[in-house]
């Protein structure tokens, strides 16, 4: 029996290997001219301005007292909200995952509410609760306490918005684990600290890491709630996406670039470590 195949008919199979090589192509050029148009041009374009003047120019509009003011305010916001919501997203996702009871379904939905809320919507809500005309506005101005326009405002508004990010990564990871090595370790005649810190926390923990760098990074960058709540003072109440759009607004547009690089550079930072993490836990 002859088995050869004709010199002009190639088998079928390398015919549809030839075909799914081309769509991969065609599909990894079409991702790579978005991103480069969407991400990498706009990325460039950002530190090209940012060093027009060169870097004197840019030393100077990163030190400049309004800007140094904005970048502490940045990250003594991040250096209280992320560690509070990392408290509560952990202690969310516990009582979740490993218990069941009522008004579960509620709390999860509760936990999910700031997706489904325009950050400006939440700043315009504080605004009522704490404003000097709002519900609680006499009380606080009878007892001397502000909090629209000055700092606790602005941290409010930012964990608002960042209350879902550590819990939501954590909920269905530790779901997934179960309860069998917590109702192990209780039976063994540890404490449910015991069993926390030496048993639940180690296997949570990439997930963990990788929900607070996702809250970091959405705390740097929040624009929409804390602009409703800061009152954008220059010097007191201005954090780092504040006063880049007060700069670009007066036409500063070399020292509004400046500032913008280093939330990029933070920004590419955070996506490395986030990447250095996806590949230590392949769960995520």
């Amino acid at each position: 029996m002859n088995t050869e195949i004709p010199i002009n008919q190639k088998p079928v199979y390398l015919k549809r290997k030839k075909k799914k090589t081309w769509v991969k192509w065609v599909l990894l050029s079409f991702a790579l001219l978005f991103l480069s148009l969407v991400l990498i041009l706009p990325l460039t374009a950002i530190f090209v301005r940012a060093f027009a003047g060169g870097w004197s120019v840019y030393l100077q509009s990163i030190t400049d007292p309004a800007a140094l003011s904005a970048i502490k305010l940045t990250l003594l916001t991040v250096a209280i909200v992320v560690p509070l919501n990392t408290i509560f997203g952990v202690t969310a996702a516990w009582a979740l995952s490993k218990f069941q009871f009522k008004g579960r379904s509620f709390l999860i939905t509760l936990i999910d509410l700031p997706f489904a809320v325009s950050p400006v919507i939440a700043g315009l809500v504080f605004v009522l609760l704490f404003g000097v005309h709002g519900l609680l506005g006499e009380w606080l101005l009878a007892n001397n306490i502000q909090i629209i326009f000055a700092v606790p405002g602005i941290v409010l508004a930012s964990m608002f918005v960042t209350v879902p990010f550590v819990a939501r990564q954590l909920i269905p990871l530790m779901q997934a684990q179960g309860t069998a090595e917590e109702e192990a370790s209780l039976s063994l005649g540890a404490n449910g600290w015991r069993t926390f810190w030496h048993v639940t926390l180690p296997n949570i923990k990439w997930g963990l890491l990788y929900g607070v760098i996702l809250c970091n990074a959405r705390v740097i960058g929040e624009f929409g709630a804390v602009s409703v709540v800061s009152g954008k003072i220059r010097g007191l109440t201005n954090t780092m996406p504040l006063h880049v759009e007060i700069l670009y607004n007066e036409y500063m547009f070399t020292a509004a670039f400046a500032v913008a690089s280093l939330m990029s550079i933070l920004a590419i930072i955070t996506l490395v470590i986030k990447n250095i993490v996806e590949k230590k836990s392949p769960q995520l």
